[in-house]
């Protein structure tokens, strides 16, 4: 009988220690798939992950109300007038901001964090030089006027909010120069250093990163505007939806950020668990190489649109985390096209590849992040592909392996997912339907380049939509460049994401935005 009240009291003890299990008040724990972070310099990031980190770790110039993207505002920059050219901006800048390193933001350091972004030329840096910035005239017409003062003069009077939205990017941070030219070498700029290290003024501030494992970032007591309660944020790559659901329901994290259907749906009945949803400015879409000779065919484009099992996956794979959608400017976005032409026909994909002399199918490749949903999306497409004999070899890897395969056009087909910098219509005009110089060594790498999609006449379309003020014209030349798009395009767009976000019921305040970089931390309580 002692032995039995002992175990009886063992068992009890053990419960009550488990039940007590949870992580700190002040820190919040949160499963992600990370491993696409490729670097932490603003100048340089263009993935994801980075992004949001940039977005909770650096101030930009100009923000914007995630729940009324319309509605845009100054972070670094407190207000801003435009000369009567529609060329000139003058922004006046917040006196008020102290970098984590202590040292005062001024108009040096805007200055030189929008000149490092052009003379570093990295992925990002087209959202700047697109209004005409080089690192010949960048220093003339990005200049401070004063200690909190800056003056851009941009090449064309483009509609302002499109200038505007771009310094809501992450190519718009603003990073410390005094922090970051004492660790610069060469005449790098401190890009080497900035790579792993940080020289923000955000509402947190980096501890550490080992890429694909965690990322952990503590508050930064220095911020301007209003001090989290969380004293430090701790990201952990768990790449399984089911190690992530079996963490979150032990209380060993605060918030999964990666669960697929079926453990969402697990979830259901559990109090302890709150599941949020938000529609994102996302597209899934494949992307074909026109060096490929099969791909290359208009005919195989058109015959790969009808291979693709769009209503099966939205209803099972992606089952509430995406919608089914067919051009390159989502929802919710000027001008976007909501039409959905394509369906999964293998007839009528026979009968095109019959025209191209390919009756009888191909092989070909397709580089997959080895994850989900991606890997499954890409046995569904193997499988809806080999309907008309088209053999597809998947080939996994690691998100930042398959991307810069992807950035050196070495694929065959790519399976991604997109996401907009900037709220803007021209974001994804400018990558999915404008290629200035299809050459290998271009200076603009733009989806359409990594796909080698020569494309000079639907450039200049993009081009006249972004310089045209009237918003309802602007509108219906986005309807029109889309449709066109969507018949002879390489790009198989299929889904809009929704971003599904599971956490313990007493997490409150993440900010979840429409786009990947306006997701913040700042407001998170426990």
């Amino acid at each position: 009988m002692r032995k039995i009240q002992l175990f009886a009291l063992i068992l009890v003890l053990a419960v009550a220690q488990f039940a007590m299990a949870a992580t700190p008040k002040d820190t919040l724990v949160m499963a992600s798939r990370i491993d696409d972070i490729i670097t932490l310099d603003p100048a340089e990031i263009f993935e994801f992950s980075g992004a949001e980190y940039a977005a909770n770790a650096y101030d930009r110039l100009i923000g914007y109300d995630v729940d009324n993207v319309s509605d845009i505002f100054g972070v670094v920059a407190e207000s801003w007038t435009i000369d009567p050219d529609g060329k000139t901006y003058h922004f006046s800048i917040r006196k008020n901001i102290t970098f984590a390193s202590g040292n005062k933001l001024t108009a040096d350091d805007v200055v030189f964090s929008l000149q490092r972004v052009i003379k570093l030329d990295k992925s990002p840096a087209f959202i700047l030089s697109q209004f005409g910035f080089t690192p010949e005239n960048v220093e003339q017409t990005i200049a401070k006027t004063g200690d909190y003062s800056v003056k851009i003069v941009i090449d064309k009077p483009y509609a302002p909010t499109f200038f505007l939205y771009c310094l809501t990017s992450t190519a718009g941070s603003v990073v410390d120069k005094k922090e970051v030219m004492k660790h610069a070498s060469g005449g790098d700029l401190g890009y080497e250093w900035l790579k792993t290290h940080y020289a923000g003024s955000g509402p947190f501030k980096l501890k550490t990163w080992k890429p694909s494992e965690t990322l952990i970032m503590d508050r930064n007591d220095q911020y301007w505007n209003g001090s989290s309660a969380m004293k430090r944020i701790i990201i952990r790559h768990i790449t399984e939806s089911a190690s992530q659901r079996l963490l979150l329901e032990k209380g060993d994290i605060d918030i999964a950020r990666n669960l697929q259907p079926d453990d969402v749906k697990g979830l259901a009945g559990n109090s302890d668990i709150k599941v949020r949803k938000k529609a994102k400015g996302a597209v899934w879409y494949l992307g074909l190489n026109q060096k490929n000779p099969y791909l290359g065919k208009p005919e195989v484009r058109e015959a790969l649109k009808y291979l693709i099992d769009y209503k099966g996956m939205e209803s099972s794979i992606l089952d509430g985390k995406a919608t089914i959608h067919q051009a390159f400017l989502p929802k919710g976005f000027l001008g976007a096209l909501e039409e959905i032409p394509y369906e999964l026909n293998a007839e009528k994909a026979k009968a095109l590849l019959k025209k191209a002399g390919l009756e009888n199918g191909f092989e070909i490749t397709m580089d997959t992040r080895n994850s989900e949903p991606t890997t499954s999306m890409a046995l569904s497409i193997q499988a809806s592909f080999a309907k008309a004999g088209v053999k597809l070899e998947i080939i996994p890897g690691e998100g930042k392996q398959t991307l810069t395969k992807y950035r050196a056009r070495n694929h065959d087909i790519y399976i991604g997912r997109w996401g907009p910098d900037y709220m803007d219509p021209h974001t994804n005009a400018d990558t999915f339907a404008r290629n200035p110089d299809n050459s290998d060594d271009a200076k603009s790498k733009p989806l359409a380049w990594r796909n080698a999609w020569d494309i000079p006449e639907m450039t200049k379309l993009a081009d006249a939509a972004v310089l045209e003020h009237d918003s309802a014209k602007r509108e219906k030349m986005y309807l029109d460049l889309q449709r066109e798009h969507q018949k002879v395009s390489p790009f198989v767009i299929m889904f809009q994401d929704i971003e599904i976000m599971a956490k313990r019921a007493n997490v409150n305040g993440f900010i979840l935005g429409p786009s990947f970089d306006s997701n913040f931390y700042n407001e998170i309580t426990k």
